[in-house]
């Protein structure tokens, strides 16, 4: 017999990704109540780890409007910090390695993996999230948020998000033209650091020993972490070109839409507890 029942504060939620969007949505579960774990995931590199949690698996120091991320490296760690979760939880555990902790409420994939098939996280936990393109609340998860432009933060009820078209975010009057791709795999060198003001065709970082420059004149936004090894066409860095309305830091409006889609989508279903629910982690 199953019983339905609300969600409440101090649920378990896992988050794949540890971008600036799932940053977000972290963020605000935790200040909703939740013990939040976010999963690293490799693909794509993050670039805006100023707005995320990224670096807090490196060991930095890392607070997101206040609320402050730390590194975890074992289960048991994740299982102590259930019982009062101070901090968003960062770790490169994945989700095979989590799910034996026990039973995910909120299990929601901000990876933005735009052009990779998305798993099925149905059966997975109590709710499933899906955000960006690639999910279908049919096919791969109970809820599906979309991402793109102009319709960041709309619940998708039928059919499937909106596949990517390669059209970037606008951010003031640049689009595409404000981001250096990878041209080619290889290791990422750089000394330049986010918030660092830079100039048209500037060299931030070297990939594979070849120069890479800032596309436009304004505040270095984003940029993949020094010492990282990059696939071929993914974003290097990300320039923002708005002078002193420039943002490299907290949440933006794109994020803070998004993750109060994901409170919407949590707050406004009914949750079944089922009979066979995992035993927590450690459990006798």
């Amino acid at each position: 017999m199953t019983q339905p029942l609300q969600l409440s504060a101090g649920g378990f939620a896992v988050v794949l990704g540890t971008n600036e969007i799932a940053s977000a949505v972290a963020v605000h579960l935790r200040r909703d109540g939740c013990c939040v774990v976010m999963s690293h995931d490799p693909f794509p590199p993050v670039i805006r780890r100023k707005m995320a949690f990224h670096d807090a698996l490196y060991g930095d120091e890392i607070a997101v409007e206040g609320v402050r991320g730390e590194r975890v490296d074992h289960a048991i760690q994740i299982f102590k910090a259930r019982r009062r979760p101070d901090n968003v939880l960062v770790t490169w555990l994945e989700l095979p390695d989590l799910l034996p902790i026990g039973a995910i409420d909120i299990l929601i994939d901000a990876r933005m993996q735009k052009h990779r098939v998305t798993p099925d996280l149905r059966r997975l936990a109590r709710v499933s999230i899906g955000l960006g393109p690639g999910f279908s609340s049919s096919a791969n998860c109970d809820v599906a948020i979309e991402t793109r432009p102009g319709r960041s933060g709309l619940i998708v009820d039928a059919g499937w998000t909106d596949a990517a078209d390669g059209v970037a975010s606008p951010l003031g009057a640049a689009g595409a033209e404000r981001f250096q791709y990878s041209q080619a795999g290889g290791r990422w060198r750089t000394a330049i650091e986010i918030g660092s003001r830079v100039f048209n065709g500037y060299p931030v970082g070297h990939l594979g020993g070849v120069p890479v420059r800032a596309p436009c004149d304004g505040i270095l936004r984003g940029v993949i972490r020094d010492g990282q090894d990059v696939p071929q066409g993914v974003k290097l860095l990300e320039v923002d070109p708005r002078g002193r309305h420039a943002q490299w830091t907290g949440i933006d409006d794109r994020g803070r839409t998004i993750a109060a889609a994901v409170l919407r989508a949590v707050s406004g279903r009914r949750l079944v507890q089922p009979d066979d629910a995992a035993e927590p982690f450690g459990a006798a």
